[in-house]
């Protein structure tokens, strides 16, 4: 049975009845709307913590969708998944992958970032400064972009590149 049969929360109840409304009502071939069903199950299970069950409807809707700015936001929650698992490599592969077919997603660019600058942390930690410097200059780098695309948010960030002097 579908997840989105079985769901109990009340916004994912909601979220299901809008989502197969207009599934009904947009002209979209019967591929995309597989597609769809399969990122939605994704994301429900991703929001309950069944990662493993979220990236099995997450692989699957990339085997049906063929729409670059929808394939992107489905590698960005793979990403997202590898990031809250800590396979920090993996997830900038799929922040990366996620940027290629969408570059307007600060979200990811953010993401890129905070993992960099753990790096930086973790470099730090073990007394590589110089190491440490490399991953938040190239976090400076993603946090700029990510507010050069919304301005206004990422304000830690935006504070941290003032700080450190990497705001320019």
């Amino acid at each position: 049975m579908p997840r989105s049969r079985i769901n109990g929360n009340f916004i994912d109840k909601t979220f299901s009845i809008v989502a197969n409304i207009l599934l009904q009502i947009i002209p979209t071939t019967s591929g995309e709307k597989e597609a769809f069903t399969y990122y939605r199950d994704g994301m429900s299970a991703q929001s309950e913590g069944n990662y493993a069950e979220a990236l099995q409807n997450y692989y699957e809707a990339m085997r049906l969708e063929i729409d670059p700015y929808d394939r992107s936001y489905i590698l960005y929650n793979i990403g997202l998944i590898h990031t809250s698992n800590g396979e920090h490599t993996k997830a900038l592969e799929y922040y990366f992958r996620a940027l290629e077919r969408n570059p307007f997603l600060p979200q990811a660019f953010n993401n890129m970032a905070v993992i960099c600058h753990y790096r930086g942390e973790q470099a730090i930690h073990q007394g590589d400064s110089e190491i440490a410097e490399a991953w938040f200059d190239q976090a400076a780098e993603y946090w700029k972009q990510a507010l050069a695309l919304t301005p206004g948010n990422y304000i830690e960030a935006h504070n941290w590149l003032k700080i450190t002097g990497r705001f320019e």
